[in-house]
């Protein structure tokens, strides 16, 4: 998988904006069938982690989850099926994620020196990982403006925009290990 041009970005972003609501239905379903735990985590689990701090941020990052699936599957063709995939594949992604994650969240009790390594670890993952930049710029510009239009908002803007991070990186993480 290569890193998206600002061409191929754009186009990519045209062709998710221009999907009707019938077309975007039977993608969000196929999705769901074809890749079952990761449309749970990103449509079930990760919109109830935002919500805890802002329900409109939750819907907006719903949306552009949906944008991030129709880019990927735009620019590096269908997504790859769950049964191809090894089984535990997206535990394994999760549960680095999760010790990663945990390590950024300031209120969290953990040993600093274990906290240093968890977010060094984070940082050199997702660089080697080839997370998009161009894509997760957009989408935190969009996250951005956003929660601009309301102050209430504001406080979700670091989760939102780390949780779609999240969803970059495992849509590039899928497509590089289906290539393996």
């Amino acid at each position: 998988m290569h890193t998206l041009s600002e061409r191929e970005l754009y186009q990519a972003l045209a062709y998710a904006k221009s999907i009707d609501e019938e077309a975007g239905s039977n993608i969000i379903a196929k999705f769901q069938l074809e890749q079952t735990a990761l449309a749970e985590t990103i449509f079930g689990i990760f919109p109830m982690v935002i919500a805890e701090q802002d329900q409109d941020m939750s819907y907006l990052f719903m949306d552009l989850c949906f944008d991030v699936l129709c880019v990927f599957q735009h620019a590096f063709g269908p997504l790859p099926s769950q049964d191809l995939m090894d089984f535990d594949w997206l535990e394994k992604q999760s549960m680095l994620l999760d010790a990663e994650l945990q390590s950024l969240v300031k209120d969290r009790d953990m040993d600093e020196k274990i906290r240093n390594k968890l977010q060094d670890r984070f940082l050199k993952r997702s660089i080697e990982d080839n997370p998009q930049i161009g894509l997760v710029n957009f989408m935190n510009a969009a996250i951005d403006d956003f929660a601009s239009e309301s102050p209430s908002r504001v406080p979700a803007i670091q989760t939102t925009q780390t949780m779609i991070f999240v969803v970059i990186r495992l849509f590039g993480n899928l497509y590089n290990h289906a290539d393996k």
